[in-house]
């Protein structure tokens, strides 16, 4: 797996956790999930602003974004399908990561193009919040920026490349966190799947209380 570092009290970044074929495994299975679940643009509760990032899910559940607010259900917003089952590839990064003893429920997979970014927020609409949320990066470096329980107190950053990993659970589980941007150009492992590259993030998540989902 590699060494980690903590960058803030329960968020652990695992540099190259994926290696080449690993990545190229994920994408793989990326291909098939985004072929029957297509990304879609999210936008901001209330004002209808649209996202600067594209969205789609795997899992049973899918988080979503929208006028009606932030929530997560069992369909594509727009095709009204069921979102497809989660890779192993997946489940077992989960595994390896997560210390939890219950699966991810959703998977949210964001594509950044290289003017997108994201803002400050904290992964709040979980029941399941002693679950860590395990985020993998694939394409183009992101600078990652990490807070505390305050969206005003401080932070670190952090560049993601294509295979690391980070982890925020304990302490960290509702910390502050975002992209300030992406450094354009930096990996080529997307390019035969997405036109101009970009990056793309996976965050899977566990929704429900365990025995009540």
């Amino acid at each position: 797996m590699g060494d980690s570092l903590e960058l803030a009290p329960g968020c652990r970044y695992l540099p190259g956790f994926l290696d080449r074929a690993a990545q190229a495994a994920l994408i793989a299975a990326l291909e098939a999930v985004v072929a029957a679940a297509p990304f879609y643009t999210p936008r901001m509760p209330r004002t209808g602003k649209p996202f600067s990032v594209e969205m789609t899910n795997c899992g049973s559940l899918g988080w979503v974004a929208d006028k009606e607010g932030y929530r997560y259900q069992a369909t594509h917003p727009e095709t009204g399908a069921p979102w497809p089952a989660m890779p192993p590839v997946l489940l077992e990064a989960w595994e390896r990561l997560s210390g939890y003893p219950h699966p991810p429920e959703a998977c949210l997979v964001n594509h950044y193009v290289p003017t997108a970014k994201m803002g400050l927020h904290r992964d709040e609409d979980e029941r399941d919040t002693a679950a860590p949320v395990v985020s993998l990066s694939l394409g183009d470096t992101a600078i990652f920026r990490v807070g505390g329980a305050q969206r005003k107190g401080p932070t670190r950053s952090v560049r993601l490349a294509s295979g690391d990993a980070i982890v925020l659970g304990g302490d960290s589980r509702l910390a502050y966190h975002g992209v300030d941007r992406i450094v354009a150009g930096t990996s080529t492992v997307l390019e035969d799947w997405l036109p101009g590259g970009g990056r793309v993030n996976l965050t899977l998540r566990r929704v429900t209380l365990p025995g009540t989902g």
